[in-house]
Order: C-alpha cells, then sequence, then structure tokens
C-alpha cells in the first residue's frame, strides 16, 4: 500500500519520548506509522503500543506496516480529541508517552484528490476525515466575506487576506469555485506581483488557513494536550511537533500553564492556591538538523517541544 511521508525530527522525538520499554505508548497522529515503527522497535514484548488517526487511509497504512511489531498494538480510527474515550475503550488509565506530529502528512499533500495542495489541481477538499461533513468547498463558497477574511487573515496570518476574499466573492458569483486549481489562480490574481516575490508560494497562507479551519485544527489543541498530560504516569513524557506559529503558540502556552507551581493573582504578596505542576518542560525546543533539511525540506518548519509528567 502506498502512503510516502517522511517523519521530521525522528531520533530527537524517539529519544525523548521513548523512557520505559515496558511502557505504554500513544501516537495520536498515525500519518505513515513512522514514528511509530520506530516506538515499537524501542518496546518489549510487554509494552503497548495505541496508534491515533482521522484518516482512514493511515489507519490501514497503519495496521499494515505494524502487523509485526513483537508488542501489543491497537489501532483506532478517531480524531485525537477523542483521547479520553479512546484510552477508556481500551481499559487504559495511565501511558508512559504521548506523540502529536501536527500539520498535513507527506501522503495527504501528494495526493492530488485530497485537495490540501496548492501545487496540483484537484477538487477542493482538505478533509483528513473524508467522512466529515466540512470541506474546502463549503468555507470558499458559502462562508461570507467577513467569516473568509477573518479566517485568512488569523489563520493564515495573510496581510493580503481582504483583498483575496474581494476575488473570491467576485469569481463565486459567477460559478462555483470547485478546485484548488481555480482557488490558487484566484489568489494570483488578488496578490500584487511584487508581493508575490516573497515569502513562498503566494497561496500557501490561504491554503493554510483554510485547512485549519476544515479540519478545527486550533481549536481542540488545548484540551487534548491537557488530557494527554492527565494521563501520563509520573516521568512520562508529553511530545509535540508543531509546523507553523499558531498551533507553536497554543503548545508553548498550554505546557506553560501546566508547568506553573502558582496561579494565584499577581498581587497576592503569598501563594495561597496550593497549585502543583504537572508537568516540566524539558530543554528548548528542537529543530531540524542541517542534514535532515537537505534530506526533507518540510521539516523546515517544524518545531519539538517535550514535557515530564511530575
Amino acid at each position: 500500500m502506498k502512503f510516502h511521508h517522511i517523519s521530521v525530527l525522528m531520533e530527537e522525538t524517539i529519544n525523548a519520548l521513548v523512557t520505559n520499554i515496558d511502557g505504554v505508548y500513544v501516537d495520536c497522529t498515525l500519518g505513515g506509522s513512522g514514528h511509530a515503527r520506530r516506538v515499537i522497535d524501542r518496546l518489549s514484548t510487554n509494552g503497548r503500543f495505541i496508534g491515533i488517526d482521522q484518516d482512514p487511509t493511515a489507519i490501514a497504512v497503519g495496521k499494515e506496516r505494524l502487523a509485526d511489531a513483537k508488542c501489543k498494538v491497537d489501532i483506532i480510527n478517531s480524531n485525537f480529541k477523542e483521547l479520553e474515550a479512546v484510552l477508556a475503550d481500551l481499559g487504559v488509565e495511565k501511558v508512559d508517552g504521548v506523540l502529536f506530529d501536527l500539520g498535513v502528512s507527506s501522503h495527504q499533500l501528494d495526493v492530488a484528490e485530497r485537495g490540501f495542495s496548492y501545487m496540483q489541481d484537484a477538487p477542493l477538499d482538505m478533509r483528513m476525515n473524508t467522512e466529515a461533513p466540512l470541506s474546502a468547498f463549503e468555507v470558499v463558497n458559502t462562508y461570507d466575506e467577513e467569516e473568509l477574511t477573518n479566517l485568512i487573515y488569523t489563520y493564515g496570518e495573510e496581510r493580503w487576506a481582504k483583498r483575496i476574499v474581494k476575488f473570491i466573492i467576485e469569481a463565486r458569483e459567477n460559478a462555483p469555485i470547485n478546485t484548488t486549481g481555480e482557488l490558487v489562480d484566484i489568489i494570483k490574481k488578488a496578490i500584487p506581483v511584487a508581493a508575490r516575490k516573497e515569502g513562498g508560494h503566494p497561496a500557501k497562507r490561504t491554503f493554510q488557513a483554510i485547512r485549519i479551519e476544515v479540519n478545527n485544527e486550533l481549536g481542540i489543541l488545548k484540551d487534548t494536550f491537557e488530557c494527554a498530560a492527565k494521563h501520563l504516569n509520573v516521568g512520562g513524557r508529553l511530545c509535540i511537533i508543531t509546523f507553523h506559529s499558531l498551533e507553536d503558540r497554543i503548545a508553548k502556552q498550554t505546557l506553560q500553564a501546566l508547568a506553573k507551581h502558582c496561579i494565584c493573582p499577581p498581587r497576592l504578596p503569598v501563594c495561597v492556591c496550593n497549585h502543583k505542576a504537572e508537568i516540566k518542560i524539558i530543554g528548548k525546543p528542537m529543530v531540524a538538523t542541517v542534514d535532515e533539511l537537505d534530506e526533507n525540506p518540510r521539516a523546515r518548519s517544524a518545531k519539538l517541544r517535550v514535557a515530564e509528567k511530575l
């Protein structure tokens, strides 16, 4: 089964994550099973691996690629926002490590019909879960001008958001925008020629914004990170790989909040909250090496944050 995906920050992630070869580990973003394979290879026959993904293709690939595992393996087709329910259904209370590898897999980008890529013409889709009701087509063709402008400006950090949306509205008044190619052409017309020479492909930020909206990528992060931390054994590790500033900011702020020893208002002279930190943050965020970037340019924006349960 073809599913090409190069997992980023592989050595850094596995070395940080797996601290107990007899432990239970959860990969909340199974993808092409790259990280999963390496985790499983570290575990003994007493270990257990739980892989979660909302993409049915990733689930099928995971079952195939991890079939020879010597430890117990559970492959679950679900969104990681359901982590609490997944663990409960499996009868698992505590785990020794949880991994989140956020963003879009190479496979999803490379398969044109999934509609994630601005480099290939395909139906406007962008759903990680192909059964989900909301697709990029609905976002582009039914959101009003204010909604579209806000999401492209906020999620894409696109300074030309208002102008891009003006061109989208004008285009869809004549006919629905059906494909990624049509949307790319509209975006190129909207962004001035001089501005198109900066910051990579002109459609990159708009496509990111629409993808985030379709999959509610940011809305589920904080609660899920907190859930993962709650279910860690003492000494267990939480590893989060982010690919853009919006999701990384949520990861950073959530980990910082979980690592706080006191949550009293600053004006109080002494601590009265009796709050205890749940985790400690391990080192500084890690980024890809020059060698990895030469092999996989998609790792250039990746950042790995690690925390340990107290």
